[in-house]
């Protein structure tokens, strides 16, 4: 692991036109990931960490989230450890999604919400 990167350098860095391939992984479970997240953040629940960690080996820059920046400390730890992530910057994002939240918004996923509503009972009328 490399670190902890603020809210302010996270943001900048999606704003930011690169050629560094930046990875945002959020560690929360699929129902929190879904009811908000980072804008291009991925999801990789903390419990499937050691047998996705593969999945992070072309990355220039992996940034670790999860709710309040404690957790994702501990899953840094754990893709930085990996030789196929050597070669990447690995950072856990300081704050938490909360801080991130409060800056800069969350988007939430409406692909679930358009679902659930189709799902949902028929009405007799």
């Amino acid at each position: 692991m490399d670190g902890e990167i603020s809210t302010d350098e996270v943001n900048d860095l999606l704003e930011a036109e690169t050629d560094e391939s930046v990875r945002i992984v959020d560690i929360r479970n699929e129902t929190s990931f879904a009811h908000s997240h980072i804008p291009g953040s991925e999801n990789v629940p903390f419990q499937e960490l050691t047998s996705r960690v593969d999945e992070f080996a072309d990355a220039d820059r992996i940034i670790t989230v999860c709710p309040h920046g404690k957790a994702s400390v501990q899953a840094a730890q754990l893709i930085g450890s990996y030789e196929g992530s050597a070669d990447a910057t690995v950072e856990s994002m300081a704050g938490g999604l909360e801080e991130y939240g409060l800056k800069y918004g969350l988007v939430k996923d409406t692909a679930d919400d358009a679902a659930a509503s189709e799902s949902g009972p028929e009405s007799p009328f």
